[in-house]
């Protein structure tokens, strides 16, 4: 019964990573349409008001872990900085299907 109660915590909390990476990505979608740039960091999407406050990543227990991807090519252009273009977990641990949290 223990492994099958684990394994039900663990979906429940991959559950709970996609739901927060989809949210993550809409709100830098909503961000960066709005802005005419990509925000700097995830508290961009605080301070702005697209994110009541950064999601905790299930995986790691901890909003402070998130491992941002950056822009190649800004989108205001070349004058401004590279912003937040992606977000993934930091997790260094195995999904249950296999894959790596942090390439999801």
């Amino acid at each position: 019964a223990v492994p099958i109660y684990q394994k039900s915590i663990t979906r429940a909390k991959e559950s709970v990573l996609r739901n927060n990476l989809f949210t993550i990505r809409t709100m830098i979608d909503e961000y960066t349409v709005d802005k005419q740039k990509a925000p700097d960091s995830l508290e961009d999407l605080v301070s702005e008001g697209y994110l009541r406050q950064v999601p905790q990543d299930p995986m790691t227990s901890s909003d402070q872990t998130w491992r941002p991807i950056m822009e190649d090519t800004p989108v205001g252009g070349s004058s401004s900085s590279p912003g937040l273009f992606d977000v993934r977990s930091g997790s260094d641990k195995k999904a249950l299907d296999g894959s790596s949290y942090s390439d999801w």
